[in-house]
């Protein structure tokens, strides 16, 4: 069983949704950490920091899910899809901003709370629609 979730490639989407939770918990760190230390250390607006943070997110999260959650392996379309993933990615980036901003200045909530919540709503919209990405075509 742990051969199935963790090594074996999978086409199975509750396989690839469990791993992309993971790498999804990884790009999530490296996003969290950047909005956190831009804007406590480096003095950056919160709205500047999470845009930061969810590009090296961004970079993380796709350096993972092509090797281990999607297995695209290699081809010769990894720069059109790496610009597809980007597309899906900033259409994430503008609904975490929304979502962000909306919670932080219009409902008082403490950005990293803010952050928290779009996470998970974002979190849904970037695996159906990566997944769609690199599942096209095949079968």
């Amino acid at each position: 069983m742990l051969n199935k979730l963790f090594m074996q490639k999978s086409e199975k989407i509750h396989i690839q949704m469990f791993r992309y939770t993971f790498v999804g918990g990884t790009a999530f760190v490296a996003d969290f950490g950047t909005l956190y230390l831009l804007t406590e250390f480096a003095g950056l607006h919160y709205l500047f920091s999470a845009v930061f943070g969810f590009i090296f997110g961004l970079i993380v999260n796709y350096s993972i899910s092509v090797r281990w959650v999607f297995n695209v392996g290699s081809t010769d379309r990894k720069f059109n899809q790496f610009v597809i993933f980007s597309i899906i990615g900033v259409v994430g980036l503008g609904m975490n901003e929304l979502i962000i901003w909306s919670l932080t200045e219009k409902l008082h909530f403490y950005y990293l709370y803010s952050k928290m919540i779009s996470t998970v709503v974002v979190l849904f919209w970037n695996f159906l629609a990566r997944r769609k990405l690199f599942t096209a075509g095949r079968k």
